[in-house]
C-alpha cells in the first residue's frame, strides 16, 4: 500500500530545501565582529588612479580582458581592518604613488546602506563592459581586505620575476621580458610579459640606487639592442603609463630590486614611516565585549587589528596606562576638535592575551583587556575604536582626519557622491 507524506511535513521539507538552496546562492558578505577568510575574497589587479586617504577609499583602473586604458576608474573602500602593503611593509593609502599597480582582495559591502563607495549589482564582475573593455573591470566586491603592490604580493606568495631579456633603446628607454614564477622551481603556466622602463626607473642593489647608465657602464646591460638576462631573479615595482605603438595593455617598471638586501632596506624604510603614522593616529581595534560597572566604570575586551609592525603591538603591556577612543568605519576619530585624547576613555590595560590557533588576515590575534572609570558612548561591542598606550605621542590631527561632534551624517558615513558616474 502506498503511503503519502503528511502535507505539513512535505511543506516543511520544501521550505528547508528552498532555504538551503537560497543560502548556497547568497553571495558572501563579511559580518561585523568576524574577520572574513582571505580565500573567500574576490581577486583583481589594477592601477591606483585616485585616493581619498582620510576616508580610506579610492579608485583603481581594473585590468580586464580588453583595452586597459579605456577602463573607468573603479571605486573601492578599505574595510576597517583592511591591510595596505607597500614595498613589502605596512602602509597607509597616502604612502602609495598614483599609477602603482596593485593586487586587490575584496568583498561585497558588509552593510550596503552605509557604503562609502557605489554599491553595484552582485554579479557585476561577470558583466561585459563593452567597447572592447571586457569583463571583470567593475566588480561589486569593492570593500578591500588586502591591498598590496607587486613586491608585497610576490613576497607573500613566494614569487619572483625571472628576467629573460632586456632591449635597450635611446634615452635609457627600453623593454624587459620577464616571467613571474615561484622563487623555488618554476611554473609551466607562467607567461612572459613585456614591460617598459626608462631613465626614471630606479634600480636597487644592496645599499646602492643605480641608474640605467650604471648598468650599461659596468657591462651588465648593453649600450643598445637586446641582451639575454638568463633568468636573473628580481622583484619589480610595477606602474602603468600611456604606451606607444598601439599597445592596449602594457605595464611599466618603476623599480627593480636585484637582491634581498635591497628589498629589505625598502621594507624597513616603509615600516618606519608606517610606525610613526600609527603612533600618531593610534592602533585600530574592535570591541569584543564590555562588562559594565557602576558610575561609568567598565572593563573592555578589544581585538587589535593586524598588519602592523610587531614593535607596535609590543607597546601594549599589562598595567600600562592607555586611552581608547571611538572611531567610524573609516577609522576617523570622533569628537576630535581638541584632539582625539579630549573625549577618549582613560584607563589601564589589565591583560594582554594572544589568540590560539590560526589568526585570520585583518586580525593581530591580540586581545587587550582595558579598564576605564568613564566609558564613552562609542565603545560598544562590534564598534571600532583606536587605542593609544600613553608611551605614544599625544598629537593634534588635521581637520580632515576627525569628526567634529558626530552629528553630520556625511562626515560619519561619507556618501559615494564624490565618485563620477561614467
Amino acid at each position: 500500500m502506498m503511503r503519502f507524506l503528511n502535507p505539513t511535513w512535505l511543506a516543511a521539507l520544501c521550505l528547508c530545501l528552498f532555504t538551503i538552496a537560497s543560502t548556497a546562492d547568497e553571495p558572501f558578505r563579511p559580518e561585523a565582529g568576524t574577520f572574513p577568510a582571505l580565500d573567500q575574497a574576490h581577486s583583481y589587479r589594477g592601477e591606483l588612479v585616485f585616493v581619498d586617504h582620510a576616508n580610506r577609499r579610492g579608485s583603481i583602473r581594473v585590468q580586464g580582458s580588453g583595452m586597459f586604458f579605456r577602463n573607468d576608474p573603479h571605486p573601492f573602500a578599505m574595510l576597517p581592518y583592511g591591510i595596505v602593503r607597500y614595498h613589502d611593509a605596512p602602509a597607509d593609502l597616502r604612502d602609495i604613488p598614483l599609477g602603482t599597480v596593485l593586487h586587490v582582495r575584496a568583498f561585497l559591502p558588509p552593510d550596503p546602506t552605509i557604503s562609502a563607495v557605489p554599491v553595484l549589482p552582485v554579479n557585476n564582475k561577470s558583466k561585459d563592459a563593452n567597447h572592447n573593455r571586457g569583463t571583470g573591470i567593475a566588480p561589486a566586491e569593492n570593500h578591500v581586505l588586502l591591498l598590496e603592490d607587486e613586491p608585497s604580493h610576490c613576497q607573500r606568495e613566494g614569487l619572483v620575476w625571472k628576467l629573460k631579456e632586456v632591449d635597450l633603446k635611446k634615452n635609457s628607454e627600453g623593454m624587459i621580458v620577464a616571467r613571474r614564477e615561484p622563487k623555488e622551481g618554476s611554473n609551466e603556466n607562467a607567461t612572459e610579459e613585456s614591460m617598459t622602463f626608462d631613465a626614471a626607473t630606479r634600480i636597487w642593489r644592496g645599499r646602492e640606487c643605480l641608474l640605467i647608465e650604471d648598468l650599461i657602464s659596468e657591462g651588465t646591460w648593453p649600450t643598445s639592442g637586446k641582451k639575454s638576462l638568463d633568468g636573473q631573479t628580481a622583484l619589480l615595482g610595477i606602474t602603468w603609463k600611456p604606451t606607444p605603438d598601439g599597445v592596449f595593455t602594457r605595464f611599466h617598471i618603476s623599480d627593480i630590486w636585484l637582491d634581498d638586501e635591497a628589498m629589505q632596506r625598502a621594507a624597513r624604510k616603509q615600516t618606519e614611516t608606517h610606525k610613526a603614522f600609527i603612533r600618531s593616529r593610534w592602533m585600530p581595534a574592535w570591541i569584543d565585549h564590555v562588562e559594565y560597572g557602576k558610575f561609568g566604570r567598565a572593563k573592555v575586551t578589544a581585538t587589535l587589528f593586524g598588519g602592523m609592525d610587531e614593535s607596535l603591538y609590543a607597546d601594549f603591556e599589562k598595567d600600562a596606562p592607555a586611552m581608547m577612543n571611538a572611531v567610524e568605519q573609516t577609522l576617523k576619530h570622533t569628537h576630535g576638535a581638541y584632539g582625539p585624547a579630549h573625549m577618549a576613555s582613560r584607563g589601564s590595560i589589565l591583560e594582554v592575551t594572544q589568540t590560539s590557533g590560526e589568526v585570520p588576515l585583518g586580525s593581530s590575534g591580540i586581545q587587550i583587556h582595558f579598564e576605564t572609570d568613564l566609558i564613552i558612548e562609542g565603545i560598544r561591542p562590534g564598534r571600532v575604536v583606536r587605542v593609544r598606550p600613553t608611551s605614544w605621542p599625544q598629537v593634534q590631527l588635521p581637520r580632515e582626519e576627525y569628526l567634529n561632534d558626530g552629528s553630520n551624517m556625511e562626515e560619519r558615513f561619507p556618501t559615494p557622491a564624490i565618485f563620477p558616474k561614467y
